[in-house]
């Protein structure tokens, strides 16, 4: 099994360094097709989110990589910037890694449900891209179904559950009771409209910005008042709270249009990697500005479930070696195929009738296979396949 990773998170870089490392669903299909043109790559999946970025490859026999320098190479950054924030994962590694990111393990709030969503997502446009190959199909596959396998039983901690949750989590400790104040929320994505409706069920009276070309297109939380993105800074004014979570690549909420607003919001939340929100926002006079990196916390973990969690993991991972393991054995299946075939011919040519000729090639396969075996094949695996072939036989 030759697959190997590169792995980016928040537990190594700091939000600078994974801003530049964070791509649109765009930008990571035309990545994978990037990457995957190279003659040393079987199979490409790029995953990216916002406290994430993961490149999976899957390699021919006896080929090597570096996959952080593949990344770093493809997206036109310098290399050198990320050699202490990369891990590099190989083999049963990278797959264990992938179920335990699948699970929530691996997140910021762990156990979040976000993330398996962006498994799924991110094999889906590898597959559009063409980069995904059979073996990352099947291991992206299959730690989704570990996620979802993991979370069926209970979570590992209790709320939060996401970046959102916990966002309004730490309003509540920043600002108090957040019923009646008023908020505006840039973005109407997924993070978006959670963080809105969140907001709304805490009692805020909440704005969210529409683009006036995707009218029609989305859906507005209930309870949610709506403003075009055009009109944000007028929409501002007065406001207790911002919080910025969308996808654009240049600042949302611009140093210069803010120190302008005559009663601008004193709580600013920045949901968004690359960053929505400019950082030198922070250094205005009463101003309080949030990223995702100050929305850690320790986790009360239910040992209990963290137990099943971990046991899923290490099921699902058997589940993936196994058949990998069939898939590897697959040539040589049909190289004993073939020899059976040419012993068979060769009695036959003897001059020996199709029944003894039969006998003796099964009486002689079985006696070469187990004496070249003997070390690895136990009495009780040649009783099983044995089992098995009277099994499949009634059949």
């Amino acid at each position: 099994m030759n697959i190997c990773m590169a792995g980016l998170d928040h537990s190594l870089a700091p939000i600078a360094l994974r801003e530049r490392m964070s791509f649109t669903s765009a930008g990571v299909v035309e990545l994978n097709q990037k990457i995957a043109k190279s003659p040393d790559c079987s199979g490409v999946v790029l995953l990216s989110t916002c406290n994430r970025t993961e490149l999976y490859l899957s390699l021919p026999d006896g080929q090597s990589a570096d996959p952080g320098a593949w990344l770093c190479e493809a997206a036109g950054v310098s290399g050198a910037e990320f050699t202490d924030a990369f891990v590099i994962r190989r083999g049963t590694d990278c797959a264990r890694h992938l179920m335990e990111v699948a699970c929530g393990l691996c997140s910021q709030i762990l156990g979040e449900d976000q993330i398996l969503t962006q498994v799924k997502t991110a094999v889906t446009l590898a597959r559009q891209a063409g980069s995904a190959d059979g073996v990352l199909e099947t291991l992206f596959r299959t730690a989704a179904a570990c996620g979802k396998t993991a979370r069926s039983g209970g979570r590992i901690s209790g709320v939060p559950t996401s970046v959102a949750h916990r966002a309004v989590e730490v309003l509540r400790e920043q600002m108090g009771e957040l019923a009646g104040k008023s908020a505006l929320v840039i973005g109407n994505g997924e993070m978006g409209r959670l963080s809105a409706s969140l907001l709304r069920e805490a009692g805020c009276q909440v704005t969210v910005t529409l683009r006036s070309y995707h009218h029609g297109q989305t859906v507005v939380p209930a309870g949610c008042e709506v403003v075009p993105y055009e009109a944000r800074y007028e929409a501002m004014e007065g406001m207790d709270l911002l919080l910025s979570a969308t996808t654009s690549p240049h600042y949302t909420v611009n140093l210069a249009a803010f120190a302008a607003l005559a009663r601008p919001p004193r709580m600013l939340v920045d949901l968004a990697i690359p960053r929505d929100i400019q950082p030198e926002l922070a250094q205005q006079a009463g101003v309080t500005l949030l990223n995702v990196d100050h929305l850690r916390r320790q986790d009360v973990v239910d040992a209990n479930a963290m137990k099943r969690v971990q046991a899923a993991v290490e099921e699902y991972l058997e589940r993936f070696l196994q058949w990998n393991t069939y898939r590897e054995s697959l040539p040589a299946q049909e190289e004993l195929k073939q020899a059976l075939r040419q012993r068979m011919r060769a009695y036959l040519e003897a001059g020996m009738d199709a029944e003894e000729a039969m006998e003796l090639t099964v009486e002689k396969t079985v006696e070469l296979i187990a004496g070249g075996l003997n070390d690895t094949l136990p009495a009780h695996a040649i009783r099983e396949c044995a089992a098995r072939i009277r099994q499949h036989t009634r059949a």
